[in-house]
């Protein structure tokens, strides 16, 4: 049996992985659970772990997957698929990862014709110049269920500003095309019309902050008028 806050904790894990396709990081379960600092969440998700109601994915710094959800809340959810990040494998000659993946790379007609082909506008990263993502580089191939409605492209991520959201290095996140976000969203955000940086929404009054998800980066705010949205995370694909 799991104790109000484990349950809470765990349902909001849950709730995020299905909207956003990754875990929140510490700072918002903190805010989620009203709880005053990290080392509270630190000691439930230990608790959730050792209760197999969810794991921490090795390698890959503080991503989370949920294992099942109590039967007596809902008994129909532990049987549906679990969250994974879509795979594209790298190259030939390298032993399949221990979970089937997602998205592998076409092997018939079958696989090409349900893929949704969208465009690479380059590369990302903390205060890259606009032009850097404003190039298409090349395509890529996406399952039909990662994208719904609107226009989509990818941008590949480099640093590791994000990655207590579970955004690494090397990482091709997807993006839905947008001009507004909902405070709390990772969106492609434009300063001053130069740079380009995929961060965290945030409202901090009438000034707009644009959060990393990683310690060592500083949480930068701007008035209203130097920032634009130029899409939202809807998903990401990660080679092994």
């Amino acid at each position: 049996m799991l104790t109000r806050k484990q349950h809470e904790l765990l349902m909001f894990i849950h709730e995020r992985l299905k909207e956003a396709g990754i875990p929140p990081s510490f700072d918002e379960m903190k805010e989620a659970l009203d709880l005053a600092s990290k080392s509270g969440i630190h000691r439930l998700i230990t608790a959730l772990e050792e209760r197999g109601f969810i794991r921490r994915l090795p390698n890959r710094a503080r991503a989370l997957e949920v294992l099942r959800l109590p039967d007596s809340i809902a008994p129909g959810l532990n049987a549906a698929k679990k969250f994974s990040p879509s795979v594209i494998q790298g190259s030939l000659g390298r032993p399949q990862p221990k979970e089937a993946p997602r998205l592998q790379a076409a092997s018939n007609d079958d696989d090409v014709a349900a893929s949704i082909s969208i465009p690479v506008m380059g590369r990302i990263a903390a205060g890259v110049p606009i032009a850097a993502i404003e190039t298409r580089t090349h395509s890529i191939s996406v399952p039909p269920d990662m994208i719904a409605g609107g226009e989509h492209y990818a941008l590949e991520v480099k640093g590791d500003s994000m990655i207590e959201a579970g955004i690494f290095d090397g990482d091709t996140v997807i993006i839905r095309n947008a001009s507004t976000a909902t405070p709390g969203e990772i969106v492609v955000a434009i300063v001053d019309d130069e740079e380009a940086t995929l961060k965290r929404f945030r409202r901090k009054g009438a000034s707009i902050a644009l959060e990393a998800a990683n310690p060592a980066y500083e949480t930068r705010i701007f008035g209203p008028d130097r920032v634009s949205v130029r899409g939202k995370l809807v998903g990401l694909i990660r080679r092994y």
